[in-house]
């Protein structure tokens, strides 16, 4: 989306995958406003919440089970590579932040 004037171009994410601590009515109503797909597992306490309401409880949300896997293959990989980094930088001091090089190469020992 271009932007007038000066400033950074605004951007917006193609899809957002979200653990069930983000399916809050406000945090769907504002995707929902940007247009921005999301898949986001609604909490059983919602589940039971809506259908003890019958038809006033709403519609369910939409739930794609084949898109929510790719959000855990994410996280998975980032927890490797958090594994890796702590080893890889030790001699480096506390934070991995202050070690050259050391993200990259936990990356490429990932695989």
């Amino acid at each position: 989306m271009p932007r007038k004037g000066v400033g950074r171009p605004r951007t917006r994410a193609a899809h957002v995958l979200a653990d069930k601590a983000y399916t809050s009515r406000k945090n769907r109503r504002y995707l929902r406003r940007r247009g921005i797909p999301h898949t986001i597992p609604e909490r059983l306490d919602q589940q039971r919440h809506r259908r003890n309401r019958g038809s006033r409880g709403g519609r369910p949300t939409g739930f794609d089970r084949e898109q929510y896997k790719k959000r855990n293959t994410v996280e998975r990989a980032i927890n490797r590579l958090k594994g890796r980094v702590d080893v890889l930088c030790a001699g480096w001091g506390t934070h991995g932040a202050q070690a050259p090089g050391c993200v990259r190469q936990g990356c490429g020992q990932l695989g």
